[in-house]
């Protein structure tokens, strides 16, 4: 397979090329509200490359951080959504989309009426490490034998714990379009990681990338052209949401999947989905005298902290549980009966009902209210 460096090196060089001109067949085709690129001058449209667009899940007021944000088209559509009291973060490793991002970026403030759009450098799976800080920082004290290699290396640590690329617990909604892929295999845990540790307490992803429908072969993934080409990276689609779960997401659903594949290389399909992703479920149980009813369509769900509820049932929760399904995505899908886990909570009574791995017992009494 490819080595780390080699990988990334291949991914900046191609789109470095990008940048310059426009590449057809680097991604899929997208589309996007016309309203909003009336703003977006040509150049930045012509060389933006993607798979999903995730803007329609964005609202006004939000903090929000794109991943490969190359020429910044995503970012400018992103800033009209949110407005002046939000603020859109790009985040790129490649120079000549910085280039074109940042020329843009007065030109479209200017037509809006704010500037609220910033972009940096860095590696989306580490976005704790801001790469012109560490640039300059090397610069003023350059590699020149194994002793400055091995302080480099203990400045970039330092420069992750005390300036931040994008803190922890800072931003409300990550987005990106066909990045993921492009992130060598080994550090696509970290990725995930990354993506959960930058977001608020209640922030979600909303991801679109290209999977595939059987695991790529070793072959494939030593190919540069298709690795830099968002084939050769992509993860299934039954890895790429369990690599949510496994980084602490929950409520993941697929919102948009595209039907037919982008591209199919060697009998494996790739295609574009669109995943939306929250982050917090984590903490203690407490009990408050809280209890939920499933009332269908289906026989049983089973939610991501285990929790094995059957149509009809009583079943006493905890409070960060019974919270959880007062919010999205829960929360939003009660009223649909295709989608959906509709629950009501209920009054406590005089009956024993025990909660599924929260180890409490609840009192609940006959009485349902909303």
């Amino acid at each position: 397979m490819i080595d780390a460096h080699r990988t990334e090196a291949i991914v900046r060089q191609r789109y470095a090329a990008g940048a310059k001109e426009r590449v057809d067949n680097l991604c899929c085709s997208v589309e996007y509200e016309s309203e909003y690129l009336k703003v977006i001058p040509q150049e930045v449209i012509e060389r933006d490359y993607g798979c999903g667009d995730p803007s329609p899940y964005l609202f006004e007021g939000e903090a929000v951080l794109d991943l490969g944000s190359g020429t910044g088209k995503i970012c400018f559509i992103a800033a009209q959504i949110v407005g002046a009291k939000g603020k859109v973060i790009g985040v790129d490793m490649t120079d000549e989309m910085l280039d074109v991002a940042r020329r843009n970026a007065p030109i479209v403030a200017e037509r809006i009426g704010y500037a609220n759009v910033e972009f940096c450098k860095g590696r989306i799976q580490d976005l704790a490490l801001d790469l012109e800080l560490l640039d300059r920082q090397l610069k003023a004290h350059p590699i020149t034998n194994a002793a400055s290699f091995l302080a480099a290396d203990e400045l970039a640590e330092e420069l992750r714990v005390k300036h931040p690329l994008v803190a922890s617990d800072s931003v409300d909604v990550v987005v990106s379009s066909c990045v993921l892929n492009l992130v060598e295999s080994k550090s696509k845990r970290q990725l995930f990681e990354e993506i959960f540790r930058v977001l608020k307490k209640g922030g979600r992803a909303v991801i679109c990338d290209i999977v595939s429908d059987e695991e790529v072969p070793e072959e494939m993934q030593n190919d540069p052209d298709l690795w830099s080409g968002c084939i050769s990276g992509a993860l299934t689609e039954e890895s790429f949401l369990a690599a949510f779960e496994r980084a602490g997401f929950y409520g993941i659903q697929i919102l948009k999947r595209d039907a037919q594949p982008w591209r199919t290389v060697q009998g494996i399909e790739f295609r574009s989905v669109t995943v939306e992703a929250f982050k917090g479920k984590q903490g203690e149980c407490f009990e408050r005298n809280q209890a939920v009813i499933y009332r269908g369509p289906f026989k049983e769900v089973l939610d991501d902290d285990g929790h094995r509820m059957e149509r009809g049932k009583r079943y006493a929760v905890c409070d960060k549980t019974y919270n959880l399904y007062k919010k999205s995505p829960i929360a939003p899908s009660l009223s649909s009966s295709i989608r959906s886990s509709r629950y009501r909570s209920i009054r406590p009574n005089h009956s024993i009902v025990r909660v599924p791995h929260c180890g409490i017992q609840k009192k609940a009494r006959a009485g349902i209210t909303t």
